[in-house]
């Protein structure tokens, strides 16, 4: 999108999440669930669902740069409608890898919200990337699917999902592949795995496929054996996108302890003026600041089109900490009354320790980090970063 159509279409953006999206927060505290029917059609109209849609096929072909800002509000507002659009939209990067005819087929309807899209990676039994179980054998026309996946976002309504699964596993990593796993494909079912601690609203669900069907058509590019170089590809952008969600949960609650700071009388006197509270609020800043900088520089190398496995990991794993230390110390500066649902701090402490697990734990995180150094990646010389 054009600089001048996204300075008109942002506030846009702002207004929705600020003005009309609060109202569903206490439903879906209270429920547990997303009211989609009403939700979607307001996503919708501002055609949030193909943020990373290219605009020939009718999306809105954001940059990473102009993506994020759209994550970072949602999660000042409310997290679980942050984790619903992430999902999709992050399942949707997956389809920069698809068939011509793939694209004509589901970029519109992904667009316009008319499909749902997940992301099928996790399994029950097993680790992640080469770990995995999960099977299909081609038969003819169709691939037949066996295997289990689960805490799978958006599972309920996704209209495909797409499955990372073993094609040949003799070949080791060069035998996974993704599977376009439609709603309704014959053998596979989905159940509910419980209520979330935070980040409510969208399900996270356990698949069963039991010699479920997939149409061949639905292998996404068209070739077997490239599923975990689009996957790993896919993450590295989703790990950025987890981060923004990190700061924007940090820069809210830092907002709302700068307030409350003010305003809290103790003694005679706010406890702003106590040297603890603002020892508290300067390591909160300097959170905030450290990852918005590491974000900058990620975001850039993105839009550049390079490849960032190191930076997004680390980028992930700082974000998920540091918003884990800040609202630690929000919920200090409140004291008692934070503790309470009277204030926001309560469900903000909640919802963002999803980001310490979400696309990876840190032990995940630090194997990538640590396996592109000791492969040889390293940084350019500041000098030439200034």
């Amino acid at each position: 999108m054009d600089e001048a159509r996204y300075r008109e279409w942002f506030p846009k953006v702002k207004d929705l999440i600020w003005k009309d999206l609060p109202q569903y927060i206490d439903r879906i505290e209270r429920q547990g669930h997303i009211p989609h029917s009403e939700v979607i059609p307001k996503l919708a109209a501002l055609g949030l669902y193909g943020c990373l849609v290219p605009e020939s096929y009718g999306g809105l072909g954001l940059t990473v740069k102009q993506y994020v800002p759209v994550l970072i509000e949602l999660s000042k507002m409310y997290a679980g409608l942050r984790g619903y659009l992430h999902a999709h939209v992050s399942a949707s990067k997956l389809l920069e890898f698809a068939t011509d005819e793939q694209k004509a087929r589901l970029y519109p309807g992904v667009a316009s919200g008319k499909i749902q899209l997940g992301f099928a990676l996790t399994e029950p039994d097993n680790g992640t990337g080469i770990d995995i179980s999960t099977t299909a054998t081609r038969l003819g026309d169709i691939y037949q699917v066996n295997g289990r996946k689960h805490l799978i976002s958006n599972c309920d309504i996704a209209d495909y999902l797409m499955l990372v699964c073993y094609t040949d596993r003799s070949k080791g990593p060069e035998g996974i592949s993704v599977l376009l796993l439609p709603k309704d494909a014959p053998g596979f079912t989905w159940d509910p795995v419980g209520g979330l601690m935070g980040c409510k609203g969208a399900e996270h669900g356990r698949l069963n496929l039991d010699n479920a069907q997939i149409p061949a058509a639905n292998l996404l590019g068209g070739v077997e054996g490239k599923g975990l170089h689009h996957a790993l590809e896919a993450l590295e952008e989703s790990r950025v996108f987890i981060a923004s969600t990190s700061l924007g949960t940090a820069e809210r609650v830092m907002e709302l302890s700068l307030q409350y700071a003010k305003e809290r009388v103790t003694f005679g006197k706010p406890i702003a003026t106590r040297e603890t509270i603002r020892t508290y609020l300067a390591e909160m800043a300097t959170d905030i600041y450290a990852l918005r900088t590491m974000l900058t520089d990620a975001i850039g190398k993105l839009d550049r089109g390079e490849r960032i496995p190191a930076e997004a990991a680390m980028c992930k794993q700082f974000g998920a900490e540091a918003v884990c230390r800040v609202t630690d110390r929000a919920l200090l500066i409140h004291g008692g009354v934070g503790y309470t649902t009277q204030r926001d701090i309560e469900r903000h402490y909640r919802d963002c320790r999803i980001n310490i697990i979400e696309e990876g734990t840190p032990s995940i995180q630090r194997t990538v980090i640590a396996r592109t150094f000791l492969d040889g990646y390293r940084f350019p010389d500041f000098g030439g970063q200034l």
